[in-house]
């Protein structure tokens, strides 16, 4: 029986341990047989019948001769595995589909089809197949579906061979399986005019002018593939060496997620819970950001970003854009608590250069992390911070608020150093705090008569 996807032979022959592999196989039916025939033949020698012994010796060598005639079946079946999608969001389903093959010359018996999946996705599928003639194909599909997000492995496929009086069955294992992601719920965000301001334009961050006149240029050194429209002869004349005028181009508005997942910042578990919430609501801010052009990187409370993230992160209304959204879908997707106490990893690397516009999405702060946390505003073009009530997410939702709730004088904190802070209730919905967010960032600007607009793109 050969393996789908390697086409090694997996008939499971072995001439060592051939006799325990199939003895191994017998039902309870065949067990049965065989113990009532080895008892029958005991009796007979000891009562002296022989038409007893008879009897005996058929109940024992039916069940291995069907042993016999199944372990040396010589099938060879192909099989292979198609995810429709491969990376579903949580709550969406999937289908899997699955296609046997005959590549033997001989028809198959009766098989049983199965495949391994994790609990979460649902039972396991089984399928039972007729007869297959040489060369055909059969073709079945299955469901599955899961609230929780992360990777799951499906399979490998295994096929049931069984003989016509059900004293044997024996199991052949493929040996490849299929990975489904699935990744985080992302909520459709309302357009709102919060943005992150360009810092710079050109190749540099910062552009020195010269005097005056066609000296007001900074050249650069001769690329391969550069026009050489754009070589600067006077530069080439004084540094002896072709060179070539930068073209301007207007950088990128960027914007950086980040995610807390302190362990400790957070209560409770499963799909409702405030870190799931979180997970969610960080993934929907990366996808809005990416569609409307922004360079977007995420980044944890431990420092650590996706794989693959430029110094810039992934470039949105780009044609991998789609890709870079898949990448950090799939970060997310696996995402899970960390055991650091403090944001201070988070800020080293803010710290490093103008981020745009930051939303944060933080858990549970006592004093010493909020001031990190405010600290972090210094280096951004904007900021918006989502503190999710731990105290409101560990109650009842109809318990009534909390007497001794510290988020408040938390999101006091952060608003005097300049975030647009808003806390999080349980069952909260993210496109309303996203507008309140706008709502209250407007505001600001205008009270500040306009001087706090720094980010505010379109």
């Amino acid at each position: 029986m050969a393996s789908g996807g390697t086409g090694r032979d997996e008939d499971g022959r072995d001439e060592r341990g051939g006799a325990r592999t199939a003895l191994a196989g017998l039902t309870t039916r065949g067990r049965s047989f065989l113990a009532a025939g080895v008892a029958a033949a005991v009796c007979a020698y000891v009562l002296g019948q022989p038409d007893l012994l008879r009897v005996g010796l058929l109940l024992a060598a039916l069940p291995l001769v069907c042993t016999a005639v199944v372990y040396r079946t010589r099938y060879r079946v192909s099989g292979s595995r198609r995810l429709s999608p491969a990376r579903v969001p949580a709550g969406g389903e999937a289908r899997v589909h699955l296609r046997m093959d005959n590549v033997s010359r001989l028809p198959t018996g009766l098989l049983m089809l199965q495949d391994r999946v994790p609990y979460v996705l649902g039972p396991r599928p089984r399928f039972v197949l007729d007869r297959v003639e040489p060369g055909g194909r059969r073709e079945v599909s299955y469901r599955v579906r899961s609230d929780l997000r992360g990777r799951y492995p499906l399979g490998p496929l295994q096929l049931r061979l069984n003989d016509p009086f059900g004293m044997c069955e024996l199991t052949r294992s493929f040996s490849t399986y299929d990975t489904l992601t699935v990744i985080p719920r992302v909520e459709p965000l309302p357009p709102v005019r919060l943005g992150g301001e360009a810092k710079g334009y050109g190749d540099g961050r910062q552009r020195s002018l010269a005097l005056a006149g066609e000296d007001d240029v900074i050249p650069r050194g001769y690329r391969y593939g550069d026009d050489l429209r754009r070589v600067h002869w006077r530069s080439t004349a004084r540094y002896g060496e072709l060179m070539v005028r930068r073209e301007e181009q207007p950088r990128r508005a960027r914007c950086t997620v980040l995610l807390d997942t302190r362990a400790l910042a957070f209560r409770g578990a499963g799909p409702d819970s405030a870190f799931e919430w979180a997970v969610s609501a960080a993934a929907s801010v990366l996808v809005h950001m990416l569609e409307r052009g922004f360079s977007v990187r995420l980044l944890t409370d431990t420092g650590s970003s996706v794989p693959g993230e430029g110094a810039d992160g992934f470039a949105g209304a780009s044609q991998g854009s789609a890709d870079s959204a898949g990448l950090m879908m799939d970060t997310l997707a696996v995402i899970d608590h960390s055991d650091g106490t403090g944001l201070s990893p988070a800020y080293d690397v803010l710290r490093g250069g103008d981020e745009g516009l930051l939303v944060a999405f933080l858990g549970e702060l006592d004093e010493e992390q909020a001031a990190v946390a405010a600290r972090m505003r210094r280096r951004s073009g904007g900021a918006v911070a989502f503190l999710l009530d731990g105290d409101g997410w560990g109650r009842e939702p109809n318990a009534g608020p909390d007497p001794m709730n510290r988020t408040q004088e938390r999101l006091r904190l952060l608003r005097e150093a300049g975030w647009t802070a808003l806390g999080v209730p349980r069952g909260a919905a993210l496109d309303e705090l996203w507008r309140r967010a706008d709502g209250e960032r407007s505001g600001a600007v205008t009270a500040g008569g306009g001087t706090s607009g720094r980010g505010a793109g379109s």
